[in-house]
Order: structure tokens, then C-alpha cells, then sequence
């Protein structure tokens, strides 16, 4: 069986062909971000293919939940991968739709994981830094995990600088062992 990636490309790129079209590619990529989510979610997985569930109904409560609830063309796509049984790669169509999306926008999502929380000028400064490095508009996400001691680990798509404190260790130990 084809994997979920390969499932997903033509049903992103039908979405990203119609946004562009339609000249909604922010809507269209909070649309398939919210629904991914819905579907993903414990409660809501078991009722994506389960035949006691109407797919209709699944439809309309997904597109409920994620906003969507009077948006024909939303409807008619869900629809179309209900009838399909793709409901479940529903997350897979919304990383594509946003890989797509980002090329377009010339954007790069980047996510910053740092020991403490950083501070809105910490943030504008690293957000300036990255935009110059990839040359592309950067949206910066940050995150905190107290487990890398010191430093941050800075991650953009294949991209990853790792300055942290506990990474820097990790190398120092394998270094170590090494000679």
C-alpha cells in the first residue's frame, strides 16, 4: 500500500491549486491545519471508517469544529476524501499544503526549542538572523524545554543548529569515547 505521503500529494496540491485560484491560501492553510487536527484528535480518529458513522455527518462535524461549517468549496473537498477514505491522511495534506504554501510565500516555519523562554527582542533578533541566513521570511515558533540546560536548538525544515548546553556535552562525551 502507498504510503501517507504519496496518498496526500494530489489532494494538497488540488487544495493549494484552488487557494491560489481563489486567492485564499492563508484560509485554505487554517482550514486544513484545524480539520487535520480534528482528525488526529483520540476521540475522533475511531470514526474515521468505522460504518456506523455517516461519512456526511463526519463531514459536517469536522468541518464544525475546525470553522468551517458554511464553506461549500471545504465541504465538497472533505467530502471528496471521505468518499475516498482519506480523511485519516488529512494531516499529511495539511504539511504538504504548507510546504506549498511556504514555497509561494517564500516563508520558512522555524521552531526554537531554548532552555528558557526567550523575550520578544531575543525573538526579533533571532528572527532578523534567520531571515538574512535563509533568505526567506521566517516564522518563528518558540518552545521551551528546561532538559537542554543552556542555549537553544534551532530547527528550519533539514536545517538544525543545535547550540544547546546538553548538546554541546553530548559531543564533548562522544568525543571523548572517541579517543
Amino acid at each position: 500500500m502507498a504510503d501517507a505521503a504519496t496518498i496526500a500529494r494530489p489532494y494538497a496540491r488540488a487544495a493549494f491549486e484552488h487557494a491560489v485560484a481563489a486567492q485564499q491560501l492563508a484560509a485554505w492553510g487554517d482550514l486544513l491545519a484545524k480539520a487535520s487536527v480534528v482528525i488526529a484528535d483520540e476521540r475522533v480518529a475511531p470514526l474515521v471508517g468505522n460504518p456506523h458513522v455517516k461519512r456526511a455527518q463526519l463531514v459536517d462535524f469536522v468541518l464544525d469544529l475546525a470553522g468551517a461549517a458554511g464553506n461549500e468549496r471545504a465541504r465538497n473537498f472533505m467530502q471528496l476524501l471521505a468518499d475516498n477514505n482519506r480523511l485519516a491522511v488529512l494531516p499529511e495534506i495539511a504539511t504538504q499544503y504548507a510546504v506549498l504554501r511556504a514555497e509561494v510565500e517564500n516563508t520558512v516555519e522555524v521552531t526554537v526549542t531554548s532552555a528558557l523562554p526567550l523575550d520578544a527582542a531575543q525573538s526579533e533578533k533571532l528572527t532578523q538572523a534567520l531571515t538574512r541566513r535563509l533568505r526567506r521570511t521566517v516564522r518563528l515558533h518558540a518552545e521551551v524545554d528546561a532538559s537542554l540546560i543552556g542555549g537553544a536548538i534551532v530547527r528550519a525544515g533539514d536545517f538544525v543548529v543545535d547550540g544547546s548546553l546538553r548538546g554541546r556535552i553530548e559531543r564533548l562525551g562522544n568525543t571523548m569515547a572517541g579517543a
